[in-house]
């Protein structure tokens, strides 16, 4: 197998903390977002804790003071926002990567051996993508290349 690995910088971090544990809050988000024609990426829902949860999504860096703005306004009351901007999303891509064991093992040892600061991780079938810090982009993006 030999996986597609792409890098695409100046990538912008959300993280909600503290948010309503039901998918109604959550459309909410994504609607609101949406309505500012800002395009989301990655996107992970934690498991509920009690009745709150944490929502973390990618965004570009040009829509970085639009995405302020809709935090700001939700930086009410519990819910705690966190932006992270002047980030690279790594792809690791290959239609064959679902029925071969293994591949995230590969991808994460290497992500480690390279020392990556990682802040979020998603996956499909044929898809997995890191998001690391700028400084830390080409060395994982190699380090992961390496191993293919």
């Amino acid at each position: 197998m030999k996986p597609t690995i792409t890098v695409s910088d100046d990538v912008t971090l959300i993280i909600l903390q503290n948010i309503p544990a039901n998918m109604s809050f959550v459309t909410e988000v994504f609607d609101s977002i949406a309505s500012m024609d800002i395009d989301v990426d990655m996107i992970s829902l934690t498991p509920p804790q009690s009745s709150m949860t944490s929502l973390s999504f990618t965004v570009s860096d040009d829509e970085l003071v639009k995405i302020l703005s809709y935090t700001k306004q939700l930086n009410q009351g519990s819910i705690k926002p966190i932006v992270s901007n002047g980030n690279c999303k790594i792809t690791v891509s290959d239609p064959n990567m679902e029925n071969c064991p293994g591949v995230a093992a590969k991808v994460f040892a290497m992500a480690a051996e390279a020392g990556a600061d990682i802040r979020l991780i998603t996956t499909s079938e044929s898809q997995i993508s890191l998001l690391v810090t700028k400084s830390d982009a080409d060395a994982t993006a190699s380090a992961i290349a390496s191993a293919f």
